[in-house]
């Protein structure tokens, strides 16, 4: 019986794919996410996506984000892979003052109400 070592393995591709860049981002930042498209080769397409960070998962190469906007009165929440090849850059716009982990109750508030307390930090 052959045994292979998993783990060794895994790491192996972890540090492969990890991406060099840190991002210092927190929960209800509002940041600004610079996609590109992989699928086309010949047009150089860049995709933003703006909204605040309701969610964070962290678990190495399977880091993730959740993040929100309104869009028309209706929600979108989109799901990123922080250490995916199809993000560009990450720009963070707004620093919010929140106290939870997680901030899934915004998806219940309209208008005035889902406004998160802003941070002002210097540079």
């Amino acid at each position: 019986m052959i045994k292979f070592n998993t783990d060794k393995k895994m790491a192996i591709l972890e540090n492969f794919y990890l991406t060099k860049q840190v991002f210092k981002l927190s929960i209800g930042d509002t940041i600004t996410i610079t996609l590109k498209n992989l699928e086309e080769d010949l047009k150089k397409r860049m995709q933003e996506y703006t909204g605040v960070i309701i969610a964070k998962n962290k678990s190495s190469i399977n880091t993730s984000i959740i993040v929100r906007k309104d869009f028309y009165n209706i929600g979108v929440e989109k799901h990123f892979l922080l250490h995916s090849p199809k993000i560009e850059s990450i720009k963070i716009l707004k620093f919010a003052k929140v106290r939870r982990a997680k901030l899934y109750y915004l998806r219940t508030l309209k208008g005035k109400r889902s406004r998160l307390k802003q941070i002002f930090k210097k540079n």
